[in-house]
């Protein structure tokens, strides 16, 4: 009976999530009339507009996964290696752009970095993406520093550490080519979370009024028919497969023998 129960929930949870997905791709092949075709990918694709979102986002995503790696893996290390005691604040403070709204983060940047303020970081192109890349990090944080903290779990910080600095390893030798070396499988998963995180973020590249690939699938959407649900598809193709890769770095993790 439970084995019954199992798979009416496992029958139900496929439905729930395939029916939509293959409605809105048979929708999507159906432009032309009377046969299916890919005509909706090749109009999209072949979009400038679509070349010129999806390539902001993807550039904005790689800064933002460096700006991430250069942030939180040294403040992952120092805490567990010095301040394990401070680890559930850190925690806390990580976990806090889960329940605050990307709105009201972006609204406080622009308030804070105004024009008439003493940054007036909106009053540029390159000011509004510097500060685009810091809310994407913001909104990736609970994901990359888990991800990284979860690797460090697995090595022993401490002994590796001592034993650089016994060969006379300063600090920045020790991160970058004993910790980093190391938790590179964990990095790698917190930035494919975060890729597919800036791909598909909308509210903060809109109100920063940023050519972003987010405020183009909304602005699509608005106009056209069969264009919005081959984009849909698209876009569920690349979250898919960051969500692979980090299967593929999770299963190598796991293979991988582990460190003293």
């Amino acid at each position: 009976m439970k084995r019954l129960w199992a798979w009416g929930a496992l029958t139900f949870g496929l439905l729930y999530f395939f029916l939509p997905l293959i409605g809105m791709t048979n929708f999507s092949l159906k432009m032309r009339r009377g046969a299916y075709s890919f005509d909706a990918y090749v109009k999209v694709l072949n979009d400038p507009r679509f070349q010129e979102t999806f390539t902001y986002s993807v550039t904005m995503a790689l800064v933002t996964i460096l700006f991430g790696i250069f942030l939180i893996v040294p403040t992952a290390y120092w805490v567990r290696l010095k301040l394990p005691g401070l680890r559930p604040y850190i925690e806390f403070v990580t976990l806090l752009p889960l329940v605050i709204p990307a709105i009201v983060i972006v609204f406080g940047y622009i308030r804070l970095y105004n024009t008439s303020s003493w940054l007036p970081l909106t009053g540029s192109s390159l000011g509004t993406d510097v500060l685009l890349m810091f809310g994407y990090a913001t909104l990736a944080l609970p994901y990359m520093y888990r991800a990284v903290d979860t690797g460090l779990r697995t090595i022993d910080v401490g002994t590796l550490t001592e034993a650089a600095q016994s060969l006379g390893a300063g600090w920045f030798t020790i991160i970058s080519r004993i910790i980093l070396p190391n938790v590179l499988v964990a990095v790698l998963s917190g930035a494919f979370l975060t890729f597919a995180i800036v791909i598909g973020e909308f509210t903060m590249a809109a109100l920063l009024n940023k050519p972003a690939f987010g405020p183009y699938m909304q602005l699509l959407g608005a106009n056209r028919a069969y264009e919005p649900a081959a984009l849909a598809v698209i876009a569920f193709g690349i979250t898919w497969g960051c969500l692979g890769l980090i299967q593929l770095v999770s299963r190598f993790q796991k293979t991988a023998p582990r460190q003293a």
